[in-house]
């Protein structure tokens, strides 16, 4: 075995890349998040309200539909940014997930199987019955600790409480870096933005504070907010709550940095309705994670993943995500939602 192979294989194949000026060496992993659009599995749970779950609507061959649904999950999971690191994602954040059998599902799909990943997740109070979870190559990142927070919100007219997906904490080491990931899936714009906006409020704000709370342990730690935060990077519970920045130079001491903002800024999105696009999945961080000191881990560039095969080719909705569900069924699509995901780098001496 040659030096280079050694190298690589002591990195848990972890891709090079170098720079030419002064030809530097670096580890490279993808961070990711995905909405996988309605995971459900095919047994009617009496105590959640799947049976509105569109693979329950299914007259026949909920069988076949759930499993070709985990296959192209697993599928686009294991391309994530797979051109640049030849890897899967090192840590991948998920939202609208039944349970944590249906991800144990994926991940016993043949394309994943080897990579070894581990799960986080906790049940959240959901209505529809829907949760978050964090995957992890298990020997690349290593959880410390784990925590689940609930949103508590009401109704303005009846004051009756909201249930929704609580907001996933997960603390731990990629490699030997200390690092903290918020996976979130905020509330819908379910009766209207303007109506339902003091809710995204509300779970902005539930953010923050578990940001200001790791701050306050730790006033250099590594923070990633990442979730379908059913807002776009300029709306004020992004803006306003977690005052994001979307130029690097302008992001202060504990303050936080969002790329996202610049490719909302220009036309792109993630999922569309009625021929708008937006911008609701995203993954934010934490200033330490700018310095130019890659002694350890820092961002290195962010992006959104929607390759041909993940895009509607034909139809009323050419050009949208190409989606799991319709008014037929099953479509053999894959998500309403493209995944976002980012690079993180450290140098190799």
């Amino acid at each position: 075995m040659n030096l280079l192979k050694l190298v690589i294989s002591i990195l848990f194949l972890s891709f090079f890349i170098s720079t030419n000026a002064q030809d530097k060496k670096f580890i490279i992993h993808t961070l990711a998040f995905y909405n996988l659009e309605n995971l459900f599995d095919t047994i009617n749970d009496p105590i959640k309200f799947d049976d509105y779950s569109p693979i329950m609507e299914l007259k026949t061959n909920r069988g076949d539909a759930y499993r070709r649904k985990i296959t192209n999950m697993a599928r686009v999971i294991a391309e994530i940014g797979k051109d640049v690191t030849n890897n899967t994602p090192a840590i991948l954040g998920v939202c609208e997930v039944e349970n944590k059998a249906v991800i144990e599902d994926i991940l016993n799909d043949s394309t994943l199987l080897k990579k070894n990943y581990g799960i986080v997740h906790y049940d959240s109070p959901d209505s529809r019955g829907i949760d978050v979870a964090l995957l992890y190559q298990k020997s690349l990142f290593t959880p410390i600790s784990t925590s689940t927070h609930e949103l508590k919100i009401y109704d303005d007219e009846s004051q009756e409480r909201i249930t929704t997906r609580d907001q996933l904490l997960v603390s731990g080491k990629l490699e030997d870096d200390l690092i903290h990931i918020i996976v979130n899936h905020w509330p819908s714009r379910r009766g209207g933005e303007a109506r339902s906006r003091p809710r995204r409020v509300a779970a902005a704000k539930l953010n923050k504070r578990i940001v200001d709370s790791l701050q306050t342990q730790d006033p250099y730690a590594k923070v990633f907010i990442m979730g379908d935060l059913n807002d776009g990077p300029t709306n004020a519970s992004v803006k306003a709550i977690l005052k994001t920045k979307r130029k690097r130079k302008k992001v202060g001491f504990k303050c936080l940095y969002n790329p996202f903002e610049n490719f909302y800024r220009d036309g792109l999105g993630t999922t569309a309705y009625r021929d708008n696009w937006s911008l609701f999945d995203q993954i934010i961080v934490s200033k330490p994670l700018l310095e130019k000191d890659y002694t350890s881990f820092r961002y290195y560039k962010a992006g959104i993943f929607n390759k041909n095969y993940l895009i509607t080719t034909k139809g009323k909705y050419k050009g949208y995500p190409f989606r799991s569900w319709n008014y037929s069924g099953f479509s053999n699509g894959f998500s309403d939602h493209f995944p976002v995901y980012m690079y993180l780098i450290k140098e190799v001496k």
